[in-house]
């Protein structure tokens, strides 16, 4: 039924990349609130780079592992959905909490614009000093790949008018 090997090799594509996407995005939110003089998200642990501060146990690992699981045998491969536990924000702090609350829901979407960029300038890189050819160069530019992918559909799902995202 489930390709056991598939399925490591696509975590082991996905699963950095992913993680990356994930926690820079919150921490993102986080840096820019404080910022702008709300430091809620620092003062409970927040800005950490530390993935399992961001996990939400029923988006982060139950939702996207059970919608993997059922659509790996898809035509088109696998597909998932999930969310990070939301960084908090007390808009009260901010200074200006109308414009600041607009640059803090910003961050999220450009940290990961950002973070496509680098991807691709890394796959860049590979591609011009080592080519296509081995499996070890294969993998890390499927992975480049992903990176961009997730971080280019990150930051524009979030950038839609729709609570409770970005």
């Amino acid at each position: 039924m489930f390709d056991t090997a598939e399925i490591l090799r696509v975590l082991s594509v996905a699963l950095i990349p992913g993680i990356f996407a994930i926690t820079l995005h919150e921490v993102a939110h986080g840096w820019v609130a404080r910022q702008l003089g709300d430091p809620t998200a620092y003062m409970l642990g927040r800005l950490t780079l530390n993935p399992l501060k961001h996990v939400d146990p029923l988006g982060t690992v139950i939702v996207p592992i059970g919608m993997l699981l059922l659509t790996f045998s898809m035509p088109g491969g696998p597909i998932a959905f999930g969310w990070a536990k939301p960084v908090p924000v007390a808009f009260r702090n901010l200074k200006k909490p109308k414009r600041d609350m607009i640059l803090v829901a910003a961050a999220g979407p450009g940290a990961n614009f950002t973070m496509a960029a680098l991807w691709s300038v890394l796959a860049a890189v590979i591609f011009a000093v080592a080519g296509y050819e081995g499996s070890i160069l294969q993998w890390l530019l499927s992975m480049c790949v992903f990176g961009i992918q997730i971080n280019v559909i990150l930051a524009v799902f979030n950038l839609l008018p729709i609570p409770p995202l970005d």
